[in-house]
């Protein structure tokens, strides 16, 4: 049974008093010392291509052993346009993951993540739909092979918060779903999701599928993206997993409210119940302050090692995995307000170490620190 623990003060005493074992100790290494089972428990973070053979790589490598890379596996970056194909980045990183032993969850799904040709509005629905075909066909028949690659995000972003599909916009330069105007089928679901999972299931039989989806605990969202997923089992596709991005911040503390990490936790025993796999694909939490303040640090801490928590307590009934989107905070507009585990000096924040002493204790105790 889940508790929780309504004290700051609690708190702040916990993730100032840090002891030797926490300050050296590794969570690749708790894991191990600690009885995890590491087929069906993974913690990990994300590295930008750029960070690969530099002191953040040395970082991520003493701490993990599961990654996603960042974006070098995205459309934009692979695809950019018909008859144009940029492998390198991404090769570097199958490298890199097969040289150290590292698992991956690939991130380059049929998504918004898209080229500036996709998101062209003078783009017609078959030359989208070909597209797709290109691109996501050689992706699966590339990490299909490839012994690093656990996972794959097949789909990304789909639906919006109030539950309806994320579409297209005008232009080329917003965050946008360029793929929903092909088209929604006779079930009304959009044409592109069906096709993305049925080219997975063809060409990468050898990896598990992610359905990956962005924004919070809104139940509107996840009932549609739950019947979205049930529909694709059910006309026999294989969707083995799914994904919540976990982008949090200190203006709505989703991970210190126990309404939505109730409902958290029930999107995790849906999941298992319904023989998939649950990841936390993305997480941070961005912090409004410059520099941060310590009761912003102590939120940080908290809903970090809350999201962990919820994942101890649903370890035992299914797969869960916990990426953090990056690891060292740095400029950017996906990477600034203070939100990963370490500073920019590479130093482990409070953050960091508040996840070893849940990993540690195997605490499932929230934590829930009112502003």
């Amino acid at each position: 049974m889940l508790r929780m623990i309504f004290s700051s003060i609690f708190f702040f005493l916990s993730f100032q008093s840090y002891s030797q074992v926490e300050n050296e100790y590794s969570i690749k290494n708790i894991l191990i010392d600690n009885d995890y089972d590491l087929n069906s428990f993974y913690i990990g973070a994300t590295l930008n291509h750029s960070q690969l053979n530099t002191p953040v790589e040395k970082l991520f490598l003493s701490e993990f052993t599961y990654s996603t890379p960042e974006n070098c596996a995205k459309q934009t970056m692979i695809h950019p346009k018909p008859g144009i194909w940029k492998w390198k980045k991404f090769e570097d990183y199958l490298k890199f993951a097969n040289k150290n032993d590292i698992t991956l969850r690939v991130h380059g799904p049929v998504s918004p993540q898209a080229s500036k040709w996709a998101k062209n509005d003078s783009r017609t629905k078959k030359e989208l739909l070909t597209n797709i075909n290109e691109f996501f066909t050689a992706l699966c028949i590339k990490v299909n092979k490839e012994p690093s690659v656990k996972w794959m995000d097949v789909v990304n972003e789909t639906v919006t918060r109030n539950g309806t599909w994320f579409a297209e916009k005008p232009g080329d330069s917003k965050w946008e779903n360029p793929w929903t105007q092909i088209g929604l089928n006779a079930d009304g679901i959009p044409i592109y999701i069906v096709r993305a999972f049925e080219i997975a299931n063809e060409f990468a039989p050898n990896i598990s599928l992610v359905y990956n989806q962005h924004a919070g605990m809104e139940p509107v969202m996840w009932k549609k993206i739950l019947e979205t997923v049930l529909y694709l089992k059910e006309s026999g596709l294989r969707v083995d997993g799914i994904g919540w991005q976990a982008h949090l911040n200190d203006m709505k503390d989703l991970a210190m409210d126990k309404e939505k990490l109730d409902f958290f936790a029930s999107l995790i025993d849906w999941t298992h119940a319904n023989g998939m796999d649950f990841h936390v694909t993305e997480m941070d939490y961005k912090i409004r302050e410059d520099p941060p303040l310590n009761a912003s640090l102590q939120r940080q801490s908290a809903a970090y090692s809350n999201i962990i928590k919820i994942l101890i307590s649903r370890k035992d009934s299914g797969v869960v995995t916990f990426n953090t989107w990056g690891m060292i905070d740095r400029p950017g507009s996906h990477t600034n307000g203070y939100r990963f585990l370490f500073n920019k000096d590479l130093k482990p924040k409070p953050a960091m170490f508040a996840i070893k002493r849940t990993l540690i204790k195997r605490d499932t105790s929230l934590v829930l620190i009112k502003k």
